[in-house]
Order: C-alpha cells, then sequence, then structure tokens
C-alpha cells in the first residue's frame, strides 16, 4: 500500500466529491494520506477533514506565502493545535523567493518557529522550498546545531547539493508528480543517486499531476504513477517501492497510527 505524503483535501477543488476522492485513493493501493495545513486560519477545515476519515490525517502550520499575514508570535500556538491527535506535523513551511507573496524575513522568521515546535514536540516539519536553497540550507544548519529536529523536503526539485546535504541532516526527501515530467530528467539522475530509505512519495493535489494525468486535477489516487515512476528509478518492483516508501513515511511521521 502506498502514503500520499501531501495533499490538500480541504481546499475547494475536492469539497464536492470528498469521500469519492478517498475511494478512488484506497482503490488505487493509496492507504493512506496526509492533509496538509497553509493557513493557520483555515486550520479547523483542515483538521475537520482528517477527522471525517479514519485513513487521512493532518498538519498544522502557515505556508510562506501566508508568513507575511498570518504572524506568528511564538511556537506556543503551533504546539497547542498539534495536541490532537490527528495532527501528526507541523508545515508546510518554509522558504519560496521565486513567488515572493511574503517577505523573506517575514518567511524566515516563521520557518524557525515551525522547526521549534518540531524540536519541542518531536513531530517533523515539512519544508516548502523554492529558488531558495542557500537559505534553507543555512537555516537548516543553524536549527540543526541548536537541537536535532525531524522533518522532510516537501515536492522536491531543487539541487543534487540540497537533497544530499539534508539526507545527510537525517531529513527526507519527498517527491511529486514533477518526476514524472519530460523535462525532469535532471532531478531523477538525482532521485537515481539517493537512498531509498530516505524517500516518500506524494501528490500535492490539486496540483503538478503526473504524467500520464498531467494537465487534469491532480489527486491522491495518482500517488501511484510517481511511485511507479521513482519505482523505476531505483530499479524496484512497484510492490517493493511501495513497501519502503510506506514504511519510511510511518518511521518519520511516527504518531499515525497504521
Amino acid at each position: 500500500m502506498l502514503v500520499d505524503s501531501h495533499c490538500h483535501l480541504d481546499f475547494p477543488d475536492f469539497s464536492e466529491e470528498l469521500p469519492d476522492v478517498i475511494a478512488r485513493a484506497e482503490g488505487a493501493g493509496v492507504s493512506t494520506m496526509l492533509t496538509i495545513c497553509t493557513h493557520l486560519s483555515r486550520f479547523e477545515r483542515v483538521r475537520a477533514v482528517a477527522e471525517r476519515f479514519d485513513n487521512v490525517w493532518c498538519t498544522v502550520g502557515i505556508h510562506p506565502h501566508e508568513a507575511g499575514s498570518e504572524t506568528l508570535l511564538d511556537a506556543g500556538t503551533l504546539l497547542t493545535l498539534a495536541d490532537h491527535p490527528k495532527v501528526v506535523g507541523f508545515g508546510e513551511t518554509g522558504l519560496d523567493y521565486f513567488y515572493e507573496h511574503s517577505p523573506r524575513d517575514d518567511q524566515q522568521r516563521a520557518f524557525r518557529l515551525h522547526i521549534e515546535a518540531a524540536r519541542q514536540a518531536d513531530l517533523p516539519v515539512i519544508i516548502h522550498t523554492r529558488d531558495a536553497d542557500e537559505d534553507t540550507l543555512a537555516i537548516l544548519r543553524e536549527e540543526m546545531k541548536a537541537g536535532p529536529f525531524r522533518g522532510l523536503i516537501h515536492c522536491f526539485s531543487s539541487s543534487r547539493a540540497l537533497a544530499e546535504e539534508c539526507v545527510e541532516m537525517g531529513l527526507y526527501i519527498s517527491l511529486s508528480g514533477i518526476v514524472t515530467f519530460n523535462k525532469a530528467e535532471e532531478l531523477r539522475e538525482t532521485v537515481r543517486d539517493l537512498p531509498v530509505e530516505r524517500l516518500l512519495v506524494e501528490t500535492d493535489a490539486p496540483y503538478l499531476a503526473p504524467i500520464p494525468k498531467r494537465g487534469k486535477r491532480n489527486e491522491p489516487a495518482f500517488t501511484a504513477y510517481t511511485a511507479a515512476k521513482v519505482a523505476g528509478l531505483k530499479g524496484l518492483s512497484a510492490e517493493d517501492f511501495a513497501a519502503v516508501s510506506t514504511a519510511n513515511f510511518h518511521r518519520l511521521f511516527s504518531k499515525v497510527v497504521a
């Protein structure tokens, strides 16, 4: 069975047919889904989705796009909300210098507070990084020196150097449908060389549908296409990679009840 380690099931794209979306995922062998919080102000609806379905879990956090408008004073708010049994991690957080919808200082401060929460709660942090490899690595290095924490780089499409250093730090790498795209050969070469024990798969649904569904609304059932591509890159059968990546997910997200 597979895990979709990053999707957004609270988004309006799914509101009219959420039970069908979950059923299609299960039919495609995706037994567990992690729906990700992007706005602290919308956390209750994220949590409500996780509460509604036994095999859906959630996180709490603020996307870097919202770091300027949804200000965190400290890690306490995140820690309080993470006390819920369905909340298994923090984020997504991190740095996005491609769009820069929020000031860089605000993004960096929020990123550090999410890491602080992850360290205190011993739950993983879900990291978004786009066009910000240097600052992402600088913050991760500094924060790891301050005290270890668990986490992953989600929807990985950055440099080989970032992937390799993050793996050395003990972080995981989550791969989305991007790895199936025709122009993603550099990414595939990096994935071939990463340890399979550090790899997860995700959809980032409703975005980034993999080939052969590219251009359509993405959904958790499509995790199977990404997993098949990664399995091939690692020289594994689909079944073996599913087993390894699912074990990786449960090792990282240890609060999830199998």
